[in-house]
């Protein structure tokens, strides 16, 4: 015996539960791997030797607290009772899966188990365990929320800004660190310095402790002690669980970097031969018994497995429509209450609203506050937010109306901010981050396109969440807080990207993007904050995202712009009025409005599109090969860009003004009329 189980107070009936749900996934996989070899699964990652720590956790847990586990955790899935059926088509990639063949092993999650899927950025998934736990915070639920990481991960930027702001917001999170000695070859002497991952614990200003992971009993023990503290105190807990990797990191890696001997060193440790020896040994089990709990488990796999290949002869792969219709979540309105939907500037002629000029930073002010009154869920998450207004004074006064709970200061961690927010949306509330600049949303990049972006895909998971992202250049700022950064998102699927230009539009669609239930992109421009004022109603209004807006009809070029290069558009006509410009404004960069600007084309026949951002592989480069593909016939001359040049955002004000497209517009007007 390698193992000492303590039985404590451990019921005979207890114990063989635990050995049942210790057996099963380890019988599953075993099954599996025989699968794989006849290439009846694409790909595996062996759990078997580590066990007893997805199982015991996870029995230790409540069964609607929500747990975040990893490839190796088959024993969360199976201890939450989820139909092995269903496992095994996710497991082929059938449209029986939990993601209709969508991702493949471990990659989904199920709402009604209260598991979270995780995603191939190890770590990512940590910030996100933090926002279920501010959820159940808010909400005045004593649970906990218990997410795994391996030894690797704890290498990464996520792993550590999740603990940090678990700390500092006082969230019970149970961060369950699963060392199993080496990150696919790495081995852990060169992932830290540290003796233990525990000795991370004190840098956060929290508890840890370092537990055999390979001892079901210990594990669970510990867990639910540890759920108690976090749930009692308020705070969050490391937990090391040692064990090891018997087998590679995933089945074609093979184990030659690891020592035979410490393989068979660890084989003797195996947490399911050492528990069953100590049963028999202290007679609370019979080598009937378990013969009987193995024969039990062998039918259970096999009926499954054939419930499941019958399911998929009869699993048709979806239309080219399910797949779009499932990018994202359908809004339902503003949760029962009613509000007014604005198409244009006509509307504001209605007698239901009482008109005002404010600015554009005092509408998106407006329409902060009034998306707070009306979702009584709806949190906002940023730096220097609460106090202090933001740098650019939008959120100032809210903390007093609103309280910290619902308008928090953040540390300086995009990523877990990002991650929290998602983990928000899975418990029920709406959450608005700010970016300082949206320069610095590189931070978060990985939890945007990764993870909000493809929540709802994937598992029905939809991230309702709101990313305010002021913007641009034209305020002498420099390279760091300058950049157009719209085009680095537009190729995401699953985002929506909205860039208002006046304030009427600023409300309105920042009203629409809190009231979406998908990830939307705010664009809000930092020259344009003050320096424009416009109309804008009192009342609550939505201005539909996806909508493009004529601000100009015209006969001889058809301008396509948005934000800022809307009022260099508008500037430049009343500059030349012998021309007859066509003036579109997106307002939406993600959906398009393809048939708004189909019919700016069939206009003119001549189209410039004109933004702030840089040349290349901006968004006038997908609008104009739409153009061509679709508007070919309508041309009356080539389709021209005028973008700002393809260098860094210059600080001094003259270089920045020559850099800025603005600068070459009437160079490319003439161009188009004279060819």
């Amino acid at each position: 015996m390698h193992m000492r189980f303590d039985q404590r107070n451990f019921s005979g009936n207890q114990l063989e539960q635990f050995y049942r749900q210790l057996l099963l996934p380890r019988m599953i996989e075993e099954k599996m791997l025989l699968l794989l070899r006849q290439g009846k699964i694409s790909k595996w990652f062996s759990g078997i030797g580590q066990e007893a720590i997805a199982v015991g956790a996870s029995m230790a847990m409540q069964e609607d607290e929500w747990i975040l586990p990893l490839h190796r955790n088959l024993g969360v899935f199976t201890t939450r009772n989820i139909s092995l059926s269903k496992l095994y088509q996710q497991w082929q990639g059938s449209c029986g899966g939990f993601t209709k063949g969508r991702d493949r092993s471990f990659h989904f999650g199920s709402k009604a188990h209260h598991i979270c899927g995780m995603i191939s950025h190890l770590g990512a998934q940590l910030p996100v365990a933090d926002g279920i736990a501010l959820a159940h915070q808010l909400s005045g639920e004593e649970k906990a929320v218990l997410a795994f990481c391996g030894e690797g991960a704890t290498s990464e930027g996520d792993f550590h800004e999740a603990l940090n702001l678990a700390s500092v917001w006082n969230l019970p999170v149970i961060f369950l660190m699963e060392n199993n000695g080496y990150a696919l070859s790495t081995p852990t002497t060169e992932q830290f310095r540290n003796e233990s991952i525990i000795d991370k614990a004190k840098g956060y200003g929290m508890e840890g402790v370092q537990i055999d992971g390979n001892n079901i009993l210990s594990v669970f023990d510990t867990i639910r002690g540890v759920r108690e503290y976090c749930i009692e105190r308020k705070r969050p807990y490391l937990v090391e669980c040692i064990t090891f990797r018997v087998r590679g990191h995933e089945e074609s890696s093979g184990t030659k970097y690891i020592p035979d001997e410490l393989i068979a060193e660890w084989k003797d440790k195996d947490p399911i031969h050492n528990f069953e020896t100590w049963l028999l040994q202290q007679s609370i089990l019979t080598t009937t018994d378990i013969e009987s709990i193995k024969t039990e488990c062998k039918h259970y796999i096999e009926s499954e497995i054939e419930e499941a290949q019958r399911a998929a002869e009869v699993n048709t792969i979806v239309s080219e429509e399910e797949e779009y219709a499932d990018i994202y979540a359908r809004s339902t309105g503003f949760g029962g209450f009613t509000t007014a939907i604005i198409d244009n500037d006509a509307s504001l002629e209605d007698s239901r609203f009482n008109v005002r000029e404010i600015r554009l930073v005092d509408a998106i002010s407006e329409g902060i506050y009034q998306s707070m009154l009306t979702h009584d869920n709806l949190i906002l998450m940023g730096q220097d937010i609460a106090e202090y207004g933001g740098v650019f004074k939008v959120t100032e006064g809210l903390v007093n109306k609103f309280g910290k709970e619902r308008i928090r200061n953040t540390p300086l961690c995009e990523s877990a901010v990002i991650g929290a927010a998602l983990g928000l949306s899975t418990g029920g509330y709406k959450s608005m981050v700010e970016m300082q600049f949206s320069d610095f949303v590189t931070e978060g990049f990985n939890q945007i396109v990764n993870n909000l972006a493809k929540s709802h895909y994937r598992w029905g998971q939809n991230a309702d969440v709101v990313i305010r992202m002021p913007t641009g250049a034209g305020v002498n700022a420099g390279p760091f807080h300058s950049q157009s950064t719209e085009a680095w998102f537009a190729h995401v699927p699953g985002l929506k990207i909205v860039y208002p230009c006046t304030p009427m539009d600023a409300k309105g669609l920042l009203m629409a993007a809190v009231n979406d239930l998908n990830p939307v992109l705010f664009f809000e421009h930092k020259a344009l904050y003050r320096s424009i004022s416009g109309p804008v109603p009192e009342e609550q209004y939505e201005i539909p995202i996806g909508k493009a807006k004529w601000v100009e009809e015209g006969e001889d070029i058809s301008v396509i712009t948005y934000g800022a290069g809307v009022h260099w558009a508008l500037d430049y006509a009343g500059k030349h009025t012998h021309l007859s410009l066509d003036i579109l404004d997106l307002r939406t960069l993600l959906p398009l409005d393809y048939e708004a600007i189909r019919q700016s084309v069939s206009r003119t026949g001549r189209v410039l599109v004109l933004h702030e951002d840089t040349l290349t592989g901006g968004i006038g480069a997908e609008i104009t090969a739409w153009i061509s593909e679709h508007c070919f016939s309508q041309l009356d001359a080539p389709v021209m860009r005028c973008a700002s040049l393809d260098t860094p955002v210059p600080f001094n004000a003259q270089l920045e003004k020559n850099f800025l497209a603005n600068s070459r517009l009437h160079q490319y007007v003439r161009w188009l009329m004279e060819y």
